[in-house]
């Protein structure tokens, strides 16, 4: 008890702060606080000082939108005035043009105003923004033809028989790997290809039967083996989903289906990194 009255005491205790004039040292002021509010008053202080600081850089970053606001505006001011004046121009040009003789345009156009706008700067810009445009144009047709160059979902919509990877084959009972995967359909399911290409093989391919290999470019290349019949000679330009051949069991097969295969940089990749879950349509 002794020690809570001595605890207790001590934090209701005040404390003096003085505040002294320099010049006139023997006047001061005093103020008593108890010393428990000293350090409440200089959590107090810390807050504070933290809200003003978060205050002022809220205003700062304000003023930062502010400006950028204004230098937008100033720049849409611009090309409305440079727009308005061409406009202007092109009305002038075309009453001066219709006076049909040289004679005459002469005898009617105004020089005084020919200066006032400086046609050589809105030549400039407006090639500026046909060069953006160009650059743009350019960088989508590149995207949109690698999008059209990467194989993409399934040739055909069937059962998977056989995966990608190393397994025992059917035929030699020997374990090898297996360089695409097998599609089980019906007998003349159509094939379709799952990537704009070029043919560069259709034809017998020994175990692989009647055999279609597609170029697509960007390093694609696409196999469908086994077709009943092909549909496509080489040297023909095909886009996405249309018929390559159809399914059957030729060369070494077991049944109907289309082997699938898909080469990447000169090697062959696993199709599943390209299914997408579905056939192509």
């Amino acid at each position: 008890m002794d020690q809570i009255r001595k605890f207790r005491k001590k934090i209701i205790a005040p404390v003096t702060i003085m505040f002294i004039q320099h010049h006139q040292a023997r006047h001061s002021i005093n103020i008593n606080i108890p010393m428990f509010l000293i350090p409440l008053a200089a959590v107090l202080c810390t807050v504070g000082a933290i809200y003003v600081g978060s205050v002022f850089t809220e205003l700062f970053k304000y003023q930062i939108r502010e400006n950028q606001f204004r230098d937008y505006s100033a720049k849409v001011g611009e090309f409305n005035a440079a727009l308005t004046a061409v406009k202007k121009m092109e009305s002038e040009l075309k009453a001066l043009i219709s006076y049909g003789t040289r004679e005459k345009i002469l005898e009617n156009v105004d020089t005084a105003d020919m200066g006032a706008m400086d046609i050589y700067q809105i030549q400039k810009q407006i090639q500026l923004s046909m060069n953006t445009v160009a650059s743009i144009n350019e960088f989508l047709r590149a995207q949109k033809d690698k999008y059209l160059s990467t194989p993409r979902g399934l040739p055909i919509d069937g059962r998977l028989s056989s995966l990608f990877g190393s397994r025992t084959n059917p035929i030699s009972g020997r374990v090898e790997l297996h360089r695409g995967i097998d599609i089980s359909a019906p007998s003349g399911t159509t094939v379709k290809a799952t990537a704009d290409g070029v043919v560069s093989f259709s034809g017998w391919n020994g175990g692989g039967g009647n055999t279609v290999v597609v170029e697509h470019g960007h390093g694609f290349s696409t196999c469908y083996a086994h077709n009943s019949t092909n549909a496509v000679t080489v040297g023909q330009r095909i886009k996405r989903g249309e018929t390559v051949g159809y399914v059957g069991s030729t060369g070494n097969a077991t049944g109907n289906h289309v082997h699938y295969e898909i080469w990447q940089g000169g090697r062959v990749i696993n199709p599943k990194q390209h299914m997408e879950g579905s056939h192509v349509p």
